[in-house]
């Protein structure tokens, strides 16, 4: 089955950057396109920036355009997201999903069908 592990989560001050990676598995990584999305505690999750399948084509939240940027290695089977000028408001947990068929650039919840356990990020002011 596929499983989907991210890391590189953790404590930065206010204005650094954090670069995550979420690692997958269970099927053939190049053919799907990947997404990140993030959760604050008691709202609901919310769209970050997708991947389609070769990396070609990004699209991104437009609260997050310009600070994170979604990349992918297929030769590693690993997304990333590198995220620059963090914020006290970015503090939450991330996480990394891809849908089961093979749809172009998902940007919806219901797009997706597996996840990550996501990975906490903590911005202190």
């Amino acid at each position: 089955q596929v499983q989907l592990v991210e890391s590189g989560g953790g404590l930065v001050q206010a204005g650094g950057s954090l670069r995550l990676s979420c690692a997958a598995s269970g099927r053939t990584f190049s053919s799907y396109a990947m997404g990140w999305f993030r959760q604050a505690p008691g709202k609901e999750r919310e769209f970050v920036a997708a991947i389609n399948w070769s990396g070609g084509s990004t699209t991104y939240a437009n609260s997050l355009k310009g600070r994170f940027t979604i990349s992918r290695d297929n030769a590693k089977n690993t997304v990333y997201l590198q995220m620059n000028s963090l914020q006290p408001e970015d503090t939450v947990v991330y996480y990394c999903a891809t849908p089961q068929g093979r749809v172009g650039l998902p940007t919806k919840i219901d797009e997706y069908n597996y996840w990550g356990q996501g990975t906490q990020v903590t911005v202190s002011s």
